[in-house]
């Protein structure tokens, strides 16, 4: 195994785990370089069981008898280890979750891909806190969504944190960047797919009456954290639905909301 011991924060060669807290930096260098970060044993792990592969693996001494099985897997990929404050200097951040490693970033997958065979959708429009993307992944996998497409401005599935939070779901659910937006609603309809806006309007129909029409191709889409979903999709959409709300209180978190409705809305 190619274990490197680290003796500076200065060496080129952890260059990929280099101020990963710097989030701009971070969602503009990471594509560009074809990787993204995995943290923690249990997501790298889940990320290997994806077919994704390592381009290298970044953790404390303590931490190799837990990834020794993929250090022996990967004889060609690099280990590098250092102790926690220097670990800490390269990175930005104290690693107490195990490890870490830069991927290869898989290929970006055809809408047509993606969308075979798939009953149940998510469309998240320009959803930019890794935190709720995250969580929405985890939601899709757990509840019955086959597919994720998001919008250009959303952010990536890929960075840390969403990675993280997701659990790692986000390599289970097949997913794809849409070209463009409203646009790509007209190719969701093409493939015969309703498409459901989660706002609420005066048109707006409970989740329930939906879930009771059962509709056998159904695409939601769930607007950014306040904003809600964008007038130019909503009108595009074929219908507006809504979660009744008890009176004082108008709406939940859009994660929160994400695992309601694809609970309710799933393929019966």
């Amino acid at each position: 195994m190619p274990v490197i011991h680290l003796e500076s924060a200065d060496d080129p060669r952890v260059a990929d785990y280099l101020n990963l807290t710097d989030v701009q930096l971070r969602l503009k260098t990471e594509p560009e370089r074809g990787l993204y970060i995995a943290e923690s044993s249990r997501v790298v792990r889940r990320a290997i069981a994806a077919g994704h592969r390592p381009r290298s693996f970044f953790l404390t001494e303590k931490w190799m008898a837990d990834l020794e099985d993929l250090l022996e897997r990967f004889p060609e990929v690099p280990a590098y280890v250092g102790d926690a404050a220097m670990l800490e200097a390269i990175t930005g951040f104290h690693l107490h979750r195990g490890a870490l490693a830069a991927m290869h970033r898989p290929a970006a997958r055809p809408l047509a891909e993606v969308l075979d065979g798939a009953r149940r959708v998510a469309v998240l429009e320009d959803i930019t806190d890794h935190t709720n993307l995250g969580a929405m992944f985890r939601s899709a996998a757990g509840l019955g969504v086959d597919a994720v497409l998001v919008t250009p401005r959303c952010a990536d599935p890929l960075y840390r944190r969403a990675i993280r939070v997701s659990m790692g779901t986000v390599f289970q659910v097949p997913w794809a960047r849409l070209e463009s937006w409203p646009e790509g609603i007209g190719e969701l309809r093409a493939a015969g797919f309703t498409v459901a806006a989660m706002e609420l309007t005066p048109e707006s129909l409970t989740i329930d009456v939906l879930a009771a029409r059962n509709p056998e191709k159904l695409a939601l889409i769930l607007g950014t954290e306040g904003a809600g979903v964008t007038a130019a999709a909503l009108e595009a959409a074929d219908v507006a639905v809504e979660i009744p709300m008890r009176p004082g209180v108008d709406s939940l978190n859009v994660a929160a909301a994400s695992a309601v409705a694809f609970w309710e809305l799933r393929a019966r």
